[in-house]
């Protein structure tokens, strides 16, 4: 089942305007035992000092931020696109914090939204895209079936929010 979203990029002013959401949306996946770089409880405090970072790399235009939106307005789901990295990559972004809220899970919009990361990396002339998941996650469907390919994974990589190790598998994309 898709569902009906509206994924948009976010401009600076935006992004610093979206922080309190971004911050309630990384809360709730990290509650729920995403491994996205934070420890469970994830202090709020923490979570908005994140999202401040990520709106100053947008306004320096490090980062490309896109939200998705339901049919409410409210923000359900985010990526990033991360473009400023050293000079002999500028063909390349890694991608991170792909989340999507508990409540609108397995209704199409982290496909939505990977999809529309592609256009962004292709405006910003990024032809090798590059992100990381956990092992054995529902995430790694998602990347596969949009074309995504396994590049290998390392055990014991990072831990999940309740301090388990989990293993993480890197995969790559090149567009057109």
């Amino acid at each position: 089942m898709t569902e009906q979203v509206t994924i948009r990029r976010v401009g600076a002013n935006e992004a610093a305007a979206c922080v309190e959401a971004l911050a309630d949306l990384l809360i709730d996946c990290v509650e729920g035992g995403a491994s996205v770089s934070f420890m469970a409880p994830l202090p709020r405090e923490r979570a908005l000092a994140f999202w401040r970072g990520v709106a100053e790399g947008v306004a320096k235009g490090e980062r490309v931020l896109l939200v998705a939106d339901d049919a409410g307005g409210q923000l359900v789901g985010t990526v990033q696109l991360i473009t400023g990295l050293p000079d002999n990559q500028p063909h390349r972004a890694d991608v991170a914090k792909m989340l999507v809220h508990r409540r609108a899970r397995r209704r199409g919009i982290a496909q939505q939204l990977m999809a529309a990361l592609d256009d962004e990396a292709r405006a910003e002339r990024r032809t090798v895209l590059v992100l990381d998941t956990v092992t054995g996650g529902d995430a790694e469907r998602l990347y596969q079936r949009a074309g995504w390919q396994r590049v290998g994974d390392v055990p014991a990589y990072a831990l999940m929010p309740n301090g388990e190790p989990c293993g993480t598998t890197f995969y790559f994309k090149h567009l057109p």
